[in-house]
């Protein structure tokens, strides 16, 4: 890269050489051809550098984004990094962030809930199911889909009362209950739901869950969202322990039919949907056999950890497919989109539309 400081008539030429390393920062160095380049002024000088310095803005976002085309497709998106982070400077926290020792607390207080709660559950499914994988994984399946019932009754109820309008939040739920779905009646297909004692309690546990769940959502989604994590995250180890423990086994079995109609035919974009730390169409399942489907199953727990998480930050959720979307496209529907309520819970929904008379008339 070449560029040129000052006027020919100065000095002959100035060449500025870019030299960068994987290991170590960018740098310039400068070559000159011409001893009249030492009696440069400093007002020149001055200039140059605020030149120099807009120059090397511009190199480095070049660099950035030929660093990005290297990024297989298959990893996961990483969190947008402000300008001061890039720079080596600490950012300041996002304003969703915990700023007060009340908030950290409060924080620290509803994962302490969501924790026994959960280990309590682990604790009844550990003393009734601890030899009855395929009932255990029925159980498990019922109860996993609720909490995406719940959170659209409250999102729905929200956006009626014009509070709090995310329809991506809505679509990628949806994903994810269409994805837990494929899983109960996959397990239904393996025998899991045979006994009425384990669909007995298995439904009824997912009504006290779906309320419970809900009125969670409404007070603090935040804490709703660490419950949800904490569930899907027992699901995956789950999955995973019966994997290692039978996996001998399950390569000997022949595949779920469910699970290869969802895997591998039809429209995957609901698929594709749930699994918002991915880009869409890179994760394309092969289902041979029972082991095969386990392993999607287990992976797929570990997409609505990872979505769950997202979540716990209000605003931060984002379906994949928009990432693609074409910003022009966008602007042609702009009349017909509702602008997002930016509330969270029922308790900053009423105060915001009480303080914030516009929240309820939008055009």
């Amino acid at each position: 890269m070449a560029a040129s400081f000052l006027p020919s008539s100065t000095f002959s030429s100035i060449t500025v050489s870019f030299a960068s390393s994987t290991n170590s920062r960018s740098g310039f160095k400068f070559y000159t051809s011409s001893p009249s380049f030492e009696s440069l002024s400093r007002t020149s000088i001055g200039s140059s550098r605020r030149l120099h310095s807009r120059r090397l803005c511009n190199v480095q976002a070049t660099v950035l984004r030929e660093n990005e085309k290297k990024v297989s497709v298959e990893e996961t998106f990483q969190p947008k990094t402000s300008p001061d982070e890039e720079n080596g400077r600490p950012s300041e926290p996002p304003n969703d962030q915990p700023s007060s020792s009340v908030e950290k607390w409060v924080i620290k207080f509803e994962q302490s809930i969501n924790i026994f709660l959960t280990d309590s559950v682990i604790k009844v499914l550990d003393t009734l199911y601890h030899d009855r994988d395929y009932p255990r994984f029925f159980v498990l399946e019922t109860i996993a889909r609720v909490p995406y019932f719940a959170f659209m009754s409250v999102l729905h109820m929200y956006e009626s009362f014009g509070w709090w309008r995310r329809s991506e939040y809505l679509k990628v739920h949806f994903a994810e209950s269409w994805n837990e779905m494929h899983h109960l009646l996959i397990m239904e297909e393996l025998g899991g739901n045979a006994w009425w004692f384990d669909r007995f309690l298995a439904q009824h546990i997912a009504i006290f869950y779906y309320f419970m769940t809900a009125f969670m959502y409404i007070l603090s989604p935040r804490m709703a969202y660490h419950f949800s994590e904490c569930v899907e995250g027992h699901a995956f180890e789950t999955y995973d322990k019966f994997i290692k423990a039978k996996g001998d086994e399950l390569k000997k079995l022949p595949p779920s039919k469910v699970a290869v109609k969802y895997y591998t035919e039809g429209d995957l974009y609901l698929f594709d949907e749930f699994q918002t730390a991915r880009l869409p169409n890179t994760r394309r399942p092969i289902i041979e056999n029972l082991y095969d489907v386990f392993m999607n199953i287990r992976d797929d727990e570990a997409e609505h950890c990872k979505t769950m998480k997202a979540c716990q930050t209000h605003g931060n959720l984002r379906s994949p497919h928009s990432y693609n979307e074409n910003v022009s496209s966008k602007d042609d529907d702009s009349g017909c989109i509702i602008p997002d309520a930016e509330c969270e819970g029922i308790v900053d929904c009423i105060k915001k539309s009480v303080t914030n008379p516009t929240l309820n008339h939008r055009p």
